[in-house]
């Protein structure tokens, strides 16, 4: 689930979105491209030979929070909990 969020980061795109987009490319849905001409094999990102990964609704959102919360505090940064305490030396 890591390795997906990283990739969506690095094209500026949430992971909904890469998600979906991998979806829509396995079933043929996307519009523009009509129905998809090879077979993706899975997983599309990451080591084919690592951990499996469970994604649950649950995991999902909590991604998406995640994403939420890091638009959130680059927009105040100052806000940002996880930089306050590097600033001040505490640990929890």
């Amino acid at each position: 689930m890591r390795a997906a969020k990283a990739k969506s980061a690095e094209r500026g795109e949430s992971l909904k979105a890469l998600l979906t987009r991998a979806v829509e490319a396995e079933v043929g849905l996307h519009a523009k491209s009509g129905p998809a001409k090879k077979r993706v094999t899975f997983p599309m990102f990451g080591d084919p030979n690592g951990p499996k990964v469970n994604v649950t609704s649950d995991s999902l959102a909590e991604v998406e929070l995640d994403e939420e919360m890091d638009r959130y505090y680059r927009s105040f940064p100052e806000l940002d909990p996880r930089k306050l305490h590097k600033k001040t030396g505490n640990s929890r």
